[in-house]
C-alpha cells in the first residue's frame, strides 16, 4: 500500500482532484516498498495517524496518477 503525493480525506476529493488535471504522485512512508513507475498500484488514505477511510486501485505511468480504478 502507499500513499498519494497529497493528503486527501476521502477517496471522492482524491477522484475530484484527479479530474482537475492534478499532478498526483505516490510514495511509501516506510520505504522498504517502492511504489511502481508504471502499471497498478493500490493506496490509501488519509495519511497515517489517521485511520485509513478509503481505499483505491490506480493507474500510475511514469510514476504519475492518470487514472483510479
Amino acid at each position: 500500500m502507499a500513499y498519494t503525493s497529497t493528503n486527501f480525506k476521502s477517496k471522492k476529493e482524491f477522484k475530484e482532484a484527479l479530474k482537475r488535471g492534478e499532478r498526483i504522485t505516490l510514495y511509501n512512508p516506510s520505504g522498504m516498498f517502492p511504489t511502481k513507475n508504471n502499471g497498478t498500484e493500490y493506496v490509501e488514505g488519509p495519511h497515517y495517524p489517521k485511520p485509513h477511510m478509503w481505499y483505491a486501485a490506480v493507474k500510475v505511468v511514469d510514476g504519475v496518477v492518470v487514472s483510479i480504478k
